[in-house]
């Protein structure tokens, strides 16, 4: 039987802070420990069997005595906290530096040549949240028709437009536009379309968001993968995240499109699947939402077992983060933080992979069990996982 893949993000869902949190201002940031005391206990009875309480303590989820999957913990090495440098480096590609950011909005040059290119105004230039500008904003750009234009603690340029105002097809463009014109010096991660709808006074995002990336610096998994002629599945906002290179797109509505894509590719998919479940962080991490990102756990959790039941004999599949996105702190943004890490397969060991001092190991691994040589920034543990190749 041939071998497959498959490597699942939990946007946003960290197990606690790094240990260069401080550079980044994320001391006490701990996604999964400080969700699971402000319920007062969390109850993920499948997760806690695979072993999610055996990586870290977590109130009312137990340590699983004997874990059902493979489990440890991932320590960033990558220089940011977004979600394109946490997936390239579980892909395994290293940034030495972070992604620019614009605490004080875009420069008053690049804001100008946008509108130009575009055709359009722009409005608010600030930092915040999405949410928030775009009841503050909404009104004006309905009757204007200028782009609401952000950003937030994260390398992004992103647009804000009424779905009845600027067609989809042409915000879009204008986030290929943004991209083209967003690269060196400035070199801005991700321009992001964020369209809404609705009336005056609720207005409410849509699921066509679109990521358009900066491209890799260098090989990927993703790239290694294609190059060997094996089939990729992207779920999820990960095709944008590699700016399309090397992986077919699945965007989803959200976490229960994305994991119902995941069961589709598992009863007859082939090759290798990357995907992102981004409900955590993008509606309820962003939002401090603590009651719905724990909820969006209970659901996950209640999801796993017909996704492990479906697993082959030569499957293989990681579940894991990016980065963290703590609720219960003041902060609407990314953390840095270490993330879970959960290996099931029929073949698998539950065993301890420790503490693997970059995402990128998993990239490793994942090459590593599809016969192929890259390696990337990583090192396999597959050794660990398997009794025999």
């Amino acid at each position: 039987m041939t071998r497959r893949a498959a490597i699942l993000v939990l946007d946003g869902v960290g197990i606690g802070a790094a240990g260069d949190a401080a550079a980044y201002g994320d001391v006490g940031s701990h996604t999964l420990g400080n969700i699971a005391e402000a319920v007062g206990g969390m109850s993920l009875p499948n997760l806690e069997a695979a072993g999610l309480g055996r990586i870290a303590p977590l109130k009312g989820v137990r340590a699983a005595p004997h874990p059902s999957a493979a489990f440890g913990i991932l320590e960033p090495k990558s220089a940011g906290k977004d979600s394109t440098t946490g997936h390239w480096e579980l892909a395994g590609v290293h940034l030495a530096r972070p992604f620019p950011t614009y605490p004080q909005g875009f420069p008053a040059d690049v804001i100008a040549e946008f509108a130009r290119r575009t055709g359009r105004g722009v409005i608010a230039n600030v930092v915040g949240s999405g949410t928030t500008l775009i009841e503050r904003y909404g009104d004006e750009h309905v009757r204007t028709g200028s782009w609401i234009v952000y950003t937030s603690a994260d390398s992004v340029f992103q647009i804000a437009a009424h779905e009845g105002v600027v067609p989809l097809d042409e915000l879009y463009r204008a986030c290929e536009t943004a991209r083209v014109m967003l690269v060196a010096p400035h070199n801005v991660s991700r321009v992001i379309a964020r369209p809404f709808a609705g009336p005056a006074g609720a207005y409410v995002r849509t699921g066509n968001r679109r990521d358009f990336s900066v491209e890799p610096p260098s090989e990927t998994l993703v790239d290694a993968i294609a190059a060997a002629g094996i089939d990729r599945t992207g779920v999820g906002k990960v095709d944008d995240l590699f700016a399309r290179r090397g992986i077919a797109g699945g965007h989803t509505s959200g976490n229960v499109e994305g994991v119902e894509r995941l069961r589709d590719w598992l009863q007859g998919g082939r090759g290798f699947l990357f995907g992102n479940l981004v409900d955590f962080d993008q509606l309820y991490g962003h939002r401090n939402d603590t009651p719905g990102f724990y909820k969006a756990l209970r659901d996950f959790d209640a999801a796993l077992p017909a996704i492990t039941a479906a697993l082959r004999e030569d499957d293989l599949l990681f579940i894991t983060a990016d980065h963290g996105n703590d609720p219960t702190t003041p902060s609407s943004d990314h953390a840095r933080e270490n993330v879970p890490v959960l290996a099931f397969g029929p073949r698998v060991r539950p065993t301890a992979i420790g503490r693997r001092d970059t995402f990128a190991d998993v990239g490793a691994t994942v090459a590593d069990w599809l016969g192929l040589a890259y390696r990337g920034a990583g090192r396999s543990f597959l050794s660990l996982l398997v009794d025999a190749r």
